[in-house]
């Protein structure tokens, strides 16, 4: 057995589920960015995964790789570069483990994050946010769920993870009205809730 296979298992089950204690986001992230390097390399080496190496996949591989996504797949600078940090964080982990491959290594690390236009976030006005709240239909059980859900969204500002894993102990609707959730990075956050919000949560909840 290379000493790719063990390494790589042990990084996700040991260093990102056991010891850093990454989301399921995360972890399927890099188990993607993963999966498509492997099926890259078997093309590229003529090797099956359970015999690739650490020394295959050296800089001009991963950097084929990554102009792969980009020219082929057709894969933005963003998800190049989210693809970039999912290797990146490997060979952190696997450069304690296997000091006889730090040259390659080092080289990888060294390969750059491509520079991206960020995208300006743009809020909604209150037309786009009364003709999203009109669009369900009140008089369905889905409708009042949609509706509920949206009202929500627009006054917390809640991602959609975050929203659909709301329970109800995580809403207070009495004095100093909020929610409470565990969002990105774990982190936990505390909205206030509007009168209005608060009376269509109560009818919704009822």
């Amino acid at each position: 057995m290379s000493a790719l296979a063990p390494t790589l298992e042990a990084y996700f089950t040991q260093r990102l589920i056991s010891q850093r204690r990454a989301s399921p986001h995360t972890v399927a992230a890099y188990r993607d960015a993963w999966r498509l390097l492997l099926g890259f390399a078997v093309g590229r080496v003529g090797k099956q995964p359970s015999q690739l190496d650490i020394a295959d996949l050296d800089a001009p591989l991963i950097a084929d790789f990554l102009t792969y996504l980009e020219q082929e797949r057709g894969n933005s600078a963003r998800t190049r570069n989210a693809r970039l940090s999912a290797i990146r964080s490997f060979y952190q982990y696997a450069a304690l483990r296997h000091p006889e491959h730090a040259a390659l290594i080092a080289r990888v690390l060294d390969i750059p994050a491509k520079r991206c236009q960020r995208t300006e976030i743009r809020h909604l006005d209150q037309p786009e946010i009364d003709a999203l709240l009109a669009a369900p239909d009140p008089g369905t059980w889905t409708g009042r769920r949609d509706h509920a859900l949206i009202e929500v969204a627009v006054q917390t500002g809640l991602r959609v993870s975050e929203l659909t894993s709301l329970r109800l102990s995580d809403v207070h609707l009495g004095t100093g009205a909020h929610v409470r959730c565990t969002g990105k990075g774990r982190k936990e956050r505390c909205t206030p809730l509007s009168r209005q919000t608060v009376r269509m949560l109560r009818e919704w909840l009822e």
